[in-house]
């Protein structure tokens, strides 16, 4: 398992999908706010001036030498939920990126959020 600690240092490194295709850069790493483990990252996909940030899980991501590999593919991460490189994700948007990827989506039990940036 990758730890809170660990992922962070991993910013801006690549991330890359399950055949080492480049999917982009880990901008930021989101815990799951009943555990505080890693539970999602977000990606800085597209050119330079067109950047968005996609979401991706971290459940069985490795770490290798210069990358993080995620179990999905560039396609799916690609056409995951995404919001822009300043923005935040609304409440309301944590269960459609957990949807995407067929996830269960669990809030807290007085409506809390699931995420929370790290």
């Amino acid at each position: 398992m990758i730890r809170s600690a660990d992922i962070r240092e991993w910013r801006n490194h690549d991330v890359v999908d399950t055949k080492g295709h480049k999917i982009g850069v880990l901008e930021a790493v989101y815990v799951d706010t009943r555990t505080d483990e890693p539970a999602m990252a977000t990606v800085r996909t597209g050119l330079p001036t067109r950047q968005r940030l996609v979401f991706v899980p971290l459940d069985e991501a490795t770490v290798g030498p210069d990358y993080l590999k995620v179990p999905y593919d560039k396609g799916r991460v690609r056409k995951a939920p995404s919001m822009g490189p300043d923005d935040v994700l609304p409440a309301d948007g944590e269960e459609a990126v957990f949807q995407h990827y067929g996830l269960p989506y669990r809030p807290g039990a007085q409506g809390e959020r699931q995420l929370a940036r790290r």
